[in-house]
């Protein structure tokens, strides 16, 4: 056994302090990293020792591998944990962490590479009878020979970067005559994301589900699957909403769906905690898609209904440890959902907004977790991904759940910016998604901006905005906005900081 002591944790933000707080719990000292852009930031007060690593942009900063192995041998550390996004998936990093003889709390840099490249990892699992979706297992240059390809799978067919992620280096295409155009746009973003042109060809599954299942494995050959995670709800092919468990699994499917991702692991001999992504069709069939060898964001809702804390699994295992259950010990208990709650105006094709949480009032009670790395007065980066927090409820079933969370949406009180609340109750409203009768082409089919509806006021700001109003109309004698309009004359900073005033 490697018992880990001291931990840094090489992110930011949320799950940089969700990491720090499990570490804790654990009575292992902890290290955070910092830029110089989030030198007031909460993990960097969290952690029992803090260090700054560079200027504020992520390649000046948290993507320095270098520096912060230089910061864990400078104050003893054993042991890297990576969150999730940054160096979490880079093979590279993870083989200098083990070449410094540190514990990197992930899985091994092998599992990293085989599955960190879609072509790989379809390969991979070819040998493990795991159902792909129909297209080419290797990369494609020859434009004729890809059509000819495409035309045997049928229209429409999806162009996909293999190193690719986040809906980069992405392409569908419905017919023939647009084939060419669209690979090459498809290259071209692949090499300027990636630095891999690499393409490959899948047919492109119409109205499909996002389900994806978590797994565990150990050093000893223990794998585990903690059931899965609908993740369907998605802006520019990046989730917003999730839910364990999917209201469309049945308990055949789970258990098969289950025992392929177990698969999936052992082809790569995966350790730690992992996510197995398939795509569910409109026939219940499952297609393999990709894994994620690192924690995911959404890791939360797994975590409520198993009564697991996966840092803490993830820790252990890194130290060596067994795992301390079988797959027929684990159950599924009651229901979560979570939404992430981003700085981005859902109005304006959800562009990112920044500025100043004037107003930040976390929402309490039975059933709700806020997993976030912000407080009121701090100020939104324009550096990193825009995510505020996570907002996560439990319920003994799926509408509790759900009635949770739109009571969660309207107590969380934020001002100064736009952000995603007004989507997330709109679609925990919406009718398909109540039925659970929805696909990943939900915004496309049920949403437009003109769906929300404002936040309910908080009372005393409309006191203060009457007051305000009133003395500015006995002193100036000139006329204001009306409060119950303020909040929609307030707008966008996006839009204020980029247009400029008009």
């Amino acid at each position: 056994m490697k018992k880990i002591t001291k931990l840094l944790v090489a992110n930011r933000g949320e799950i940089a302090l969700r990491v720090l707080r499990s570490a804790k719990e654990m009575g292992i000292q902890t290290v955070a990293i910092y830029s110089e852009a989030d030198r007031q930031a909460l993990h960097v007060r969290y952690a029992d020792e803090a260090v700054c690593v560079g200027g504020p942009q992520s390649s000046e900063s948290y993507l320095r591998g270098d520096a912060i192995l230089e910061v864990c041998r400078r104050l003893g550390v054993d042991a890297i944990h990576p969150g999730y996004g940054f160096l979490s998936e880079n093979a590279g990093f993870a083989r200098k962490v083990k070449e410094a003889g540190l514990i990197f709390v992930g899985p091994s840099p092998e599992a990293m590479e085989l599955m960190g490249d879609k072509l790989s990892a379809k390969q991979t699992v070819k040998a493990y009878n795991i159902p792909l979706v129909p297209g080419t297992d290797e990369a494609i240059s020859d434009v004729e020979e890809a059509k000819r390809i495409a035309s045997e799978v049928g229209f429409p067919i999806l162009i996909k970067a293999s190193a690719g992620g986040g809906g980069k280096g992405m392409r569908i295409v419905n017919n023939a005559a647009e084939f060419e155009e669209q690979m090459q746009l498809a290259i071209n973003e692949a090499v300027s994301a990636f630095g891999d042109g690499a393409v490959f060809i899948e047919k492109f599954v119409t109205g499909p589900r996002h389900i994806e299942i978590q797994v565990l494995g150990d050093e000893h050959g223990n794998i585990v699957h903690l059931f899965e995670r609908e993740c369907s709800i998605q802006r520019r092919h990046q989730k917003v909403i999730e839910e364990a468990p999917s209201s469309v699994l049945t308990p055949e499917l789970r258990a098969e769906m289950g025992r392929c991702a177990v698969e999936v692991a052992r082809a790569c001999n995966y350790t730690g905690a992992g996510t197995v992504e398939f795509l569910l069709d409109d026939q219940h069939n499952f297609y393999f898609l990709e894994m994620n060898t690192r924690l995911q964001v959404e890791h939360p809702v797994t975590e409520q209904i198993t009564g697991l804390d996966l840092v803490k699994e993830q820790i252990r295992v890194a130290e060596g440890h067994p795992l301390a259950f079988t797959q027929d010990e684990l159950t599924i208990t009651g229901h979560a959902l979570e939404v992430r709650v981003y700085a981005e105006d859902p109005a304006n094709n959800f562009l990112p907004d920044i500025g100043t949480l004037t107003t930040y009032v976390r929402p309490q009670g039975p059933g709700v977790r806020v997993d976030d790395g912000f407080e009121q007065g701090m100020d939104i980066p324009i550096y990193y991904d825009p995510m505020i927090a996570k907002l996560i409820t439990f319920g003994k079933d799926r509408q509790e759940a759900i009635e949770r969370m739109l009571r969660a949406i309207d107590e969380y009180q934020i001002t100064g910016i736009q952000t995603t609340l007004p989507f997330g109750r709109y679609v925990l409203r919406h009718p398909a998604f109540v039925s659970g009768n929805f696909d990943t082409n939900f915004i496309r089919d049920h949403f437009t901006p003109a769906n929300l509806t404002p936040a309910t006021p908080d009372p005393n700001i409309a006191k203060v905005a009457a007051v305000l109003t009133a003395m500015l109309m006995t002193e100036k004698k000139a006329p204001v906005v009306a409060s119950s309009d303020a909040a929609a004359a307030a707008g966008s900073n996006w839009k204020r900081n980029r247009l400029g005033a008009r």
